[in-house]
């Protein structure tokens, strides 16, 4: 779980770049954002190389949660979405909370959700 709330860390250190833009720099953007993250893991506790099966859960959830993100927030056609993060199966918009939040309050709930994990982890 902890893995998974902080897969986006390096972000807060590089920015938050979109993947097409993150394919047009190229292997250098990915492999300071890799050490980051290797070095955020061992940071919190975790292995600095996640096993592969994990990494992939952690990444469909995150293209899970992309498409709705275009498709609820941003306007994205479902075709449009569907090209770029693919159609999830077996999962609605309804599954989920898509209401946008003030940043604040998002902070609050992530600093909680992290707290729960680490109290989870003791």
């Amino acid at each position: 779980q902890l893995a998974a709330l902080l897969h986006d860390a390096p972000e807060y250190v590089i920015g938050d770049m979109i993947s097409p833009f993150k394919a047009v720099v190229g292997g250098g953007y990915k492999a300071v954002e890799a050490r980051l993250q290797h070095a955020i893991h061992v940071h919190f506790g975790l292995p600095a190389e996640l096993p592969q099966t994990l990494k992939k859960a952690i990444k469909r959830a995150d293209q899970i949660a992309a498409y709705f993100e275009a498709t609820e927030l941003a306007g994205f056609s479902t075709a449009e979405a569907t090209k770029f993060f693919g159609r999830p199966r077996g999962i609605s918009a309804d599954s989920f909370d898509l209401s946008a939040m003030p940043a604040k309050l998002v902070q609050k709930a992530f600093l909680a959700r992290f707290s729960d994990i680490g109290r989870s982890r003791d």
